[in-house]
C-alpha cells in the first residue's frame, strides 16, 4: 500500500444495538495509517474500543452513519447489516453480506448495490486460491454457541445476554458441585467454529462426540438425538440432507434437550437445521421447540460480539493483510467476481459500475 494507491477506508458504526465488535481495532488502524491509507472511523458508543483510541493513532473522526455522504471511491468497512436506506448503494462495501444463499433479502440488497453503482465485497467469500476464509470469527462464534448450550443446561444461563471477557465467561462454565454430567455432540468438529465449541466443552468438563464431514455423509440420526446438547457448526455450501427435521422433533425417544445453531442459515435452502424459521436474541437467547420431552434451541447471528475484545482483536489481525493490499490482492478480485455472479444468478441488471 502506498499513498498514491492507498484507499480511503470507512470503519462505520453498526446499526445493530448488540453489535459491539469491529473488523479494525485500533492497534492495526495505526498500522494502515502508517501504511498510508486514510481512515475514516466513525463515532459509535457501543463498539468495546473507544472513538479516541482510534483518534489516537491518526484516523479521521467521523459522525456515526455519515459513511452515505463518503466521497466517492471510499470503502465502506464494516460487519452485519446495512440499514434499510439509503435505496442504493454507491459506495464499495466490505462486511458479511449473507446475500448469496437465497436467505431472505439477499436480492434487495443486491438491487440496491446495482442501481448505485457500488458493489458488495464478502467477508464471507474473502478466500484464497483454495477457498479457505482470509478472515473469520468462526472460533469465537463456536466456543460462545457451546458455552451458551452448557450454561442453559445447566440452568445457568441469565438474560439478557451481556458482552463479557473470556476469564469471566470461563469462571461460569467449569463444573461445579452438584453439576450432572451430560453428553455432548458437536457436528462440524473439524472447522474453526467446531475447534471452538469443542475447546469451550472441554472447558466445561465435558468430552463430545465429534462428527465432520465422514459422520455426516452417512448420518447415524438416532445416535444423534441421543445425545444432551449438540451444536452445529456446519457451513453448508451444498444443499444437503438436514441433520434434525420436525419428525425428530416429535420422537419419544430423543434425548436431545438443547440445540445450540452457531451457523445460523435460517430462510436459506441450505440449512441443516430446518426447524425453526427465526433466531433468537440476546434479550431472549433461548426458544422452546418442543415441550415434552423439552428441547430448547439458542440460534444468535452474532455470537463473538459477546466475546467482543478478543474476537475483534483475532478477526482484525487476520484481516489487515488483505487490507494492505487492497485492492490488489485476489483475494478482493475472487471477492468483486462472487458479487457479479450473484447477480448475474438473479437476473439484477448492474448500474454504473465506477466504483466498483
Amino acid at each position: 500500500m502506498t499513498g498514491k494507491t492507498a484507499p480511503h477506508l470507512w470503519l462505520r458504526h453498526e446499526d445493530r444495538t448488540t453489535e459491539r465488535r469491529t473488523p479494525v481495532v485500533p492497534d492495526d488502524a495505526r498500522r494502515l495509517v502508517e501504511a498510508g491509507a486514510d481512515l475514516t472511523v466513525e463515532e459509535s458508543p457501543q463498539r468495546i474500543f473507544p472513538i479516541e483510541e482510534y483518534e489516537a493513532v491518526g484516523a479521521r473522526v467521523a459522525p456515526a452513519g455519515s459513511w452515505v455522504s463518503a466521497p466517492p471511491g471510499t470503502v465502506v468497512l464494516g460487519l452485519k447489516e446495512l440499514p434499510d436506506q439509503p435505496a442504493e448503494l454507491t459506495h464499495r462495501h466490505i462486511f458479511f453480506g449473507h446475500a448469496y444463499k437465497q436467505q431472505p433479502g439477499a436480492a434487495a440488497l443486491l438491487r440496491r448495490f446495482a442501481a448505485g453503482g457500488g458493489a458488495l465485497l464478502d467477508l464471507e467469500y474473502l478466500v484464497d486460491e483454495q477457498g479457505r476464509r482470509l478472515a473469520a470469527f468462526g472460533y469465537w462464534a463456536g466456543y460462545l454457541g457451546a458455552a451458551l448450550a452448557v450454561l442453559h443446561h445447566r440452568d445457568r444461563l441469565t438474560a439478557p445476554l451481556r458482552p463479557t471477557g473470556k476469564d469471566e465467561l470461563d469462571e461460569t462454565l467449569r463444573p461445579a458441585p452438584g453439576d450432572e454430567e451430560f453428553t455432548a455432540l458437536v457436528v462440524g468438529a473439524l472447522g474453526r467454529s467446531g475447534r471452538g465449541a469443542r475447546a469451550a466443552l472441554t472447558t466445561a468438563g465435558a468430552e463430545p462426540t465429534c462428527w465432520d464431514l465422514e459422520e455426516t455423509r452417512d448420518l447415524d440420526r438416532r445416535a444423534l438425538l441421543a445425545h444432551d446438547v449438540m451444536v452445529n457448526c456446519v457451513l453448508a455450501t451444498t444443499p444437503v440432507p438436514p441433520f434434525v427435521r420436525e419428525e425428530d422433533l416429535d420422537d419419544p425417544a430423543r434425548g436431545l434437550r438443547t440445540l445450540s445453531d452457531v451457523t445460523c442459515d435460517v430462510g436459506s435452502p441450505l440449512n441443516v437445521l430446518p426447524v425453526y424459521d427465526r433466531t433468537t436474541e440476546w434479550t431472549d437467547p433461548v426458544r422452546r421447540l418442543r415441550k415434552e420431552p423439552p428441547l430448547d434451541l439458542i440460534a444468535i447471528d452474532n455470537l463473538p460480539s459477546l466475546l467482543p475484545r478478543e474476537s475483534s482483536t483475532d478477526f482484525s489481525a487476520a484481516l489487515l493483510p488483505q487490507l494492505l493490499d487492497f485492492p490488489a490482492g485476489g483475494a478482493w478480485t475472487r471477492c468483486l467476481d462472487r458479487y457479479h455472479r450473484a447477480c448475474r444468478e438473479l437476473g439484477i441488471e448492474e448500474g454504473d459500475s465506477a466504483h466498483a
